[in-house]
């Protein structure tokens, strides 16, 4: 019968997505629904998009093995990195009128540099929206009791979330996101309140955590320990930054001050927010020990799933599976979204440069279904965790993108030398260390962005100025008609 709820579920969602899709007629449509969406769209889209499988299965699995420690990456870093953007690099983004990211690398920089950096970027999404297919093909098999297996699962869940992205575009993902945000806090916080009372209260939750040590989220005053905090840190405080999906929620608002303050204000509902899954996770230790240990030894991925299944009344399990189903697809249809997007609009286009818009539109849909193709063999041929696969995702636009790009927005002499030098001593620096040099405390990927900073020093102080001045990119002329239209 639960299962029967879920698919019921999927097809809702499919319909909303399928329903959105009559609002896309171009390319701008599909890519930043035609830049008309309203704070609270985005406000969900920012908040929804980053709640993901690794939220719910992948930190609050951590939390009871490391602490606080071990979550320095997500959450703390993934709410800081949306706080950042929005503060600091949204106002100056969004009035650039571009579509992806990549335009800003050409426009600031070269070919050459946007080439690179989109590639990286498309890359950076196979952890990313792998961790989700992966969590879909958990929550299939879970309910199923083995019937469908993982793999099963996760092709399943792909080709729903493919579905309505494919036709729809920003406009399915932001329709479809705003539901399911409502879906995702009732359905957790009701969730959370059971546990609470299963558990013997809030107070005795919290108060045993802080006895086992499970709030110490400092580092030592060692110094090792001290750059192994701040590189989980940077990883995706910075190396979330320079994505396409955050700009993309940005880019499709419908005036600066919603593109600053939604994504800001989802940025610190995601921090808080976070927090319910933790409590969740915890409360499980002292529900059910023996789950817990069991688990813990198998994959504690399945903690929460099996604790809900085993512990809690069916209206609570329809609830937890179907805020967990939306928590899952609302980050999937984002992350899916945005590197076929970059895709068509930053490489393909580059070689194919009188591509037409209804060329482009069919371009990333085409990629849509390629790409998830390809995250899906990965999601089924990975050993890694949720949480593995979404931390391992930014280190390489942590190492190679993140300071061209704030560089370009905020330093004057960056120019092409100094991008390119950053470009090549960050991402070989990373894969230097990654490949040749034995694990060590410090993380390869902050050696990178070291020597990405020490490249752009050089040729921005050294090099010719740069010619490029970032004001607007080639969609610049579609975009001033459409805001004379709509005055």
């Amino acid at each position: 019968m639960l299962l029967w709820f879920v698919i019921l579920y999927l097809m809702v969602s499919v319909g909303i997505g399928l329903f959105a899709a009559t609002r896309v007629h171009n390319a701008r449509d599909y890519i930043v629904a035609g830049r008309n969406l309203p704070f609270h769209f985005v406000l969900a889209m920012v908040f929804a998009t980053w709640f993901g499988a690794e939220t719910v299965l992948g930190i609050s699995a951590t939390f009871i093995e490391e602490g606080f420690r071990g979550l320095i990456s997500d959450p703390l870093g993934a709410a800081l990195c949306l706080v950042l953007f929005g503060l600091i690099f949204a106002r100056p983004l969004y009035r650039m009128n571009l579509l992806t990211l990549g335009d800003f690398f050409r426009i600031r920089y070269n070919r050459q540099t946007e080439l690179v950096l989109s590639i990286c970027i498309v890359l950076s999404y196979l952890g990313w929206v792998g961790a989700q297919m992966t969590a879909l093909g958990l929550v299939f098999n879970v309910l199923s009791d083995g019937v469908v297996s993982m793999n099963q699962g996760i092709i399943i869940g792909a080709s729903v979330v493919l579905i309505y992205t494919l036709f729809g575009g920003m406009w399915s993902v932001a329709l479809t996101t705003f539901v399911q945000m409502i879906v995702i806090v009732l359905g957790l916080v009701y969730v959370t309140w059971l546990a609470g009372d299963l558990a013997g209260g809030f107070s005795v939750v919290i108060e045993r955590a802080a006895a086992e040590g499970k709030f110490e989220w400092l580092p030592r005053l060692d110094a090792l320990d001290m750059l192994a905090w701040i590189a989980a840190l940077f990883t995706m405080m910075l190396g979330s930054i320079p994505q396409q999906d955050v700009f993309q929620r940005v880019n499709a608002s419908k005036n600066e001050r919603i593109a600053i303050w939604g994504t800001t204000l989802g940025g610190v509902g995601y921090f808080f927010f976070a927090a319910i899954p933790l409590f969740l996770a915890y409360s499980a230790t002292l529900i059910d020990p023996a789950l817990v240990t069991r688990f813990m030894e198998e994959d504690s991925q399945l903690i929460l799933p099996h604790l809900i299944i085993n512990h809690m009344p069916f209206t609570a399990q329809v609830v937890f599976f179907g805020a967990l189903l939306s928590v899952i697809m609302s980050t999937a249809s984002g992350t899916l979204l945005a590197p076929s997007v970059t895709f068509s609009e930053n490489i393909l286009k580059g070689f194919w440069q009188h591509m037409s818009d209804r060329q482009l539109l069919l371009a990333t849909r085409i990629t849509v279904v390629v790409f998830t193709a390809l995250v899906t063999l990965y999601a089924v041929s990975s050993d890694a965790t949720i949480h593995g696969m979404v931390e391992n995702a930014y280190r390489i636009t942590l190492a190679g993108a993140f300071v061209p790009l704030a560089a370009g927005l905020f330093w004057k002499r960056a120019n092409n030398l100094g991008a390119t030098l950053a470009i090549v001593l960050g991402l070989g620096t990373w894969l230097l260390f990654e490949l040749f040099i034995p694990e060590g405390d410090i993380e390869p990927h902050l050696f990178g962005l070291i020597a990405s900073i020490a490249g752009m020093l050089v040729g921005g102080l050294f090099g010719p100025p740069n010619p490029h001045r970032p004001q607007a990119g080639h969609h610049h002329a579609a975009a001033e008609t459409h805001h004379v239209a709509s005055r």
